[in-house]
């Protein structure tokens, strides 16, 4: 039994994307790997199956506080997958939920965060949840969570600028950080360190093929063809566009204002506020 490696993002930051490399890279795969096989080699930690069978009856039926007091066993669940460290896509923030750790450090080995210019975060967050920029802007600013349902335990998102900073704030070497950005400029670098991050140290034609294979074009491709089972129901697309800077086109001035007013610190730390600003 191992332990966890976080995959952790604010939402539509990249977390899928990375997710899609690295089963194309430790598989080894000579086709690109399948967008809807994406679980083999990583859990989700709001998933209900373990919270229902800790506690004996639907995610639903249960309280928040209730989910919360099971989350710590439901991450030792998660380690016991594999024998070897388990990886584990969360969007919570790394803070408390009624009192309890959302990240259970004693089952931590370390994580991977990824964060992504929250001007572009923004629209893609619109046309996910179907709300105007500015119903975007606003569910950025404020600290945001999700109920118990059918399907899955609550989460605890904190606002965007405090999600980063309880991830990112404080100096930690069991942590990488990963920019979008780069992750599109520059991939075969990026995935790269964090392939080496994990210890590997593979031929690099390995982490080439796999970001060939992982590229938003093509995770795109076989959503068109073969769907995907992660897209919610009134989602279009889950792969939109992938770009960066899609922003200039749609914010308008007070919008970005806006943001940069909200969220300066995080902003300026990873290079995204924009000049005159």
């Amino acid at each position: 039994m191992g332990k966890l490696i976080w995959l952790a993002s604010y939402p539509k930051s990249g977390s899928t994307w990375l997710r899609a490399f690295l089963h194309n890279f430790l598989l080894n795969t000579d086709a690109p790997y399948s967008i809807n096989e994406m679980s083999r080699l990583c859990t989700f930690d709001s998933s209900g199956f373990r919270y229902e069978k800790l506690a004996g009856k639907p995610v639903s039926q249960l309280t928040r506080e209730e989910a919360a007091k099971l989350r710590p066993a439901v991450h030792k669940m998660m380690t016991e997958v594999s024998p070897d460290n388990v990886f584990a896509k969360t969007h919570n923030a790394m803070a408390n939920d009624c009192d309890v750790p959302m990240i259970t450090m004693d089952h931590t080995a370390g994580g991977i965060y990824i964060v992504r210019n929250p001007l572009d975060v923004v629209v893609s967050l619109a046309d996910n949840l179907k709300l105007s920029i500015d119903g975007a802007i606003e569910i950025m600013e404020v600290n945001t969570e999700t109920e118990n349902s059918d399907a899955a335990a609550c989460e605890f998102r904190s606002n965007w600028s405090g999600h980063v900073e309880s991830w990112t704030g404080n100096p930690n070497p069991g942590l990488h950080i990963m920019r979008y950005e780069d992750m599109q400029e520059k991939p075969v670098e990026a995935f790269g360190q964090a392939v080496a991050f994990l210890g590997l140290k593979p031929p690099p034609d390995r982490v080439e093929k796999a970001v060939r294979f992982s590229a938003f074009d093509e995770l795109k491709s076989q959503e068109s063809k073969h769907g995907f089972v992660e897209r919610l129901g009134h989602e279009k697309a889950f792969f939109r566009q992938g770009k960066t800077d899609q922003w200039r086109g749609i914010l308008s001035h007070a919008q970005v204002k806006r943001m940069a007013d909200v969220h300066r610190q995080q902003m300026s730390r990873f290079g995204y506020l924009p000049i005159g600003y």
